[in-house]
């Protein structure tokens, strides 16, 4: 019983937090809705459960590193919104996560669509 009441108590808190990332990040409003359009261009243009995989794991890493920048964001501002060098830095990286995550796709659905091709 106790690790249920665990389970759903973690389940309410990551719907909480998804809630108030849809309310208020319109990045991770629009990597969802990349999401959402791109997902049934899996199955068309993927021909192995390789590919699937990877196409599908590299749009889902989108929103959820969305979260993770999110999360260091909230968090340097609930320390302070004055300026510091070093919260613009981990804000800065925070970024650059989600910047490799959309060269990931790019690259991932690139070779998967040139290989097709070729």
């Amino acid at each position: 019983m106790f690790l249920i009441t665990k389970l759903f108590n973690a389940s309410k808190n990551s719907w909480k937090g998804i809630k108030y990332a849809w309310q208020t990040q319109w990045a991770f409003r629009l990597e969802l809705a990349l999401l959402v359009i791109a997902l049934p261009f899996v199955y068309l243009i993927g021909q192995s459960p390789i590919e699937y995989v990877l196409m599908m794991s590299s749009l889902i890493m989108l929103p959820m590193i969305e979260l993770l920048n999110s999360a260091i964001e909230t968090t340097v501002n609930r320390i302070s919104y004055d300026y510091h060098p070093l919260s613009g830095l981990a804000k800065d990286l925070a970024s650059a996560a989600i910047a490799f995550s959309g060269i990931n796709v790019c690259i991932i659905w690139g070779v998967i669509i040139l290989q097709h091709f070729y």
